[in-house]
C-alpha cells in the first residue's frame, strides 16, 4: 500500500497543475475546459459522475484520479456507501489489480472523512 496522503497529494498535483497552465497554457485551458464539461450536471449529477471517476481511477491504477475524484465525490456529498460500490464496481471490472487500487480509494476516503472533521 502507498504511504500518500491523498488530500495532501491533490494539493501537490493543483500546485503542478498552476504550472503546466504557464508552460502549456492551451493544452490546460482545453482538459480543464473538458473537465468542467465532462463533470457538471446533466442527465447524470455531477456526484454520479465523480463515482463514476472514482471506479475508473481505481481501474486505470491512477493515483491522482484516486486523490481527485474521492475528493470530489465527497465535496459532492456522496455518501462512504456509494464510494465504496463504486469502488466494487471497479475491482468486478478490473480483478486482482484494481482491488490493490480499490485499497487506495478507501484510504483516501478516510483522509479526505478526516480533513472533513477537522473542518467542522
Amino acid at each position: 500500500m502507498s504511504s500518500a496522503n491523498y488530500p495532501q497529494y491533490r494539493n501537490e498535483l493543483n500546485d503542478l497543475y498552476r504550472e503546466l497552465g504557464h508552460k502549456i497554457p492551451d493544452v490546460m485551458k482545453g482538459f480543464s475546459s473538458l473537465s468542467g464539461a465532462s463533470l457538471k450536471d446533466g442527465a447524470l449529477s455531477k456526484k454520479s459522475k465523480e463515482l463514476i471517476a472514482v471506479a475508473i481511477g481505481v481501474g486505470k491504477q491512477c493515483d491522482g484520479c484516486i486523490a481527485y475524484h474521492v475528493g470530489g465525490a465527497v465535496s459532492e456529498g456522496a455518501s462512504d456507501e456509494e464510494i465504496t460500490e463504486a469502488i466494487g464496481v471497479a475491482v468486478l471490472m478490473g480483478g486482482g489489480p484494481a482491488s490493490i487500487y480499490a485499497c487506495e480509494a478507501i484510504k483516501a476516503l478516510r483522509q479526505f472523512r478526516a480533513e472533513e472533521a477537522e473542518g467542522d
